[in-house]
């Protein structure tokens, strides 16, 4: 690498989180530390389009229009926006490429398909900061795009984002460890339009009203409901079935939210806990992006054997998946009896400067800064080490 790290941030997205993922690409972008690290950033649209933009070499400011992927970025309601003349952006008949060290993936603008890996002299990027939310970005599809070109990127692998991302596999691996989890039940589209009946009876009986309806693949809380009855039950599932094909159902638990940072790769750690005391019924997107009423209590006021089990419990998951980079885990601590439950987690967590995840490493003595250093280091570790296998399979050239 040269004498600054190139970075390849990655934002937007075709998931329902593509705003969220505007507001964290802006806040690392004027995090970074351009005495190190020189940034390339590439947009997604939500039509899955790409869109590249010039070099920054300095941090974008706030209070102007920035040009960014080839679209007029501008502040507004606390989240950026891209403005392309007002119009959906046409995008020319061309291609994008991002290189590596290793070599550069060319990207079609059209169709997105990957059409060639070749060696690149010039504009090479170091790693690749994929800044995206849920569904295409956390799922472990882009993650699986920079696996193929051999390009470092950082946070969670293919198979950690895929099992982080779909809550019923996640489920399975969590009971697998040993983990306490609240009582669910899951089904897909085709399971409920044929049987509808036989999994309300299966609800009613196993977890009762309320109980939460949430879409099986996807973040921010987006396609959740609370369910009081059979009709909003049905109701729920309905709305759910929108956003993904596959449905998780879960028991109501009076509790507090609890959540905690993960950082590292084959040898996490895990920063203070802290608790989220949610605006409304639960903590749904409205409570979490837009009202601005949740309250973020860091630490968490619980006892030092509740924290301490929480961080453990949070990096036997982290493991349990294959987790790398940066995870934040989230908890219930049930208010009856103080019993923990593992809920979930998230393997791109939300990375502004105020989410929890940065918040809880800043109270644990690490800053913004800091953290974005770090999670690149552990970035090309991970790569380095990845350069170790003979994915060949031992046979001669």
């Amino acid at each position: 690498m040269g004498e600054k790290v190139r970075v390849g941030l990655v934002y937007g997205g075709r998931s329902g989180e593509h705003e969220v993922s505007l507001q964290t690409a802006l806040a690392v972008m004027k995090a970074f530390d351009y005495s190190k690290y020189e940034i390339k950033p590439f947009y997604i649209g939500k039509d899955g389009e790409w869109r590249a933009g010039d070099t920054l070499l300095a941090p974008p400011s706030a209070l102007e229009q920035l040009r960014l992927a080839g679209g007029d970025a501008i502040i507004g309601t606390g989240a950026l926006m891209p403005v392309f003349g007002g119009q959906s952006p046409e995008i020319p008949d061309a291609s994008i490429d991002i290189s590596s060290v290793a070599g550069a993936v060319k990207i079609s603008s059209v169709g997105q398909q990957v059409d060639a890996v070749e060696t690149a002299d010039e504009g090479q990027i170091d790693v690749v900061f994929p800044l995206l939310h849920g569904t295409f970005g956390e799922d472990g599809t882009i993650q699986g795009l920079f696996e193929m070109a051999n390009i470092p990127y950082v946070g969670a692998g293919v198979l950690a984002s895929a099992v982080g991302m779909d809550k019923i596999t996640m489920k399975k691996v969590f009971a697998q460890e040993g983990l306490p989890q609240c009582v669910y039940r899951y089904f897909n589209r085709t399971q409920w339009q044929k049987d509808s009946d036989f999994y309300i009876m299966e609800i009613e009986v196993a977890l009762g009203y309320p109980c939460f309806v949430k879409p099986a693949n996807l973040g921010s809380s987006v396609g959740i409901s609370k369910a009081r009855n059979r009709e909003e039950l049905i109701a729920a599932v309905e709305y759910a079935l929108r956003f993904d094909r596959k449905i998780i159902v879960e028991e109501f638990v009076d509790a507090r939210e609890i959540e905690v940072s993960v950082l590292g790769n084959d040898e996490p750690r895990a920063s203070v806990v802290g608790e989220i005391t949610s605006s409304s019924e639960f903590y749904d997107y409205k409570a979490k992006y837009i009202d601005g009423k949740s309250m973020m209590h860091i630490p968490a006021n619980i006892p030092a054997e509740v924290s301490d089990s929480v961080r453990e419990m949070a990096l036997r998951a982290f493991l349990a998946i294959d987790g790398s980079g940066l995870s934040r885990v989230d908890f219930f601590l049930r208010k009856e009896d103080g019993q923990l439950f593992i809920n979930e987690v998230n393997t791109m967590p939300g990375f502004t400067p105020y989410s929890m995840y940065p918040l809880m490493w800043k109270e644990s003595g690490v800053p913004y800064t800091e953290l974005l250093d770090t999670l690149i280091a552990l970035a090309i570790e991970r790569h380095a080490e990845k350069q170790l296998i003979d994915y060949s399979g031992g046979t001669p050239a």
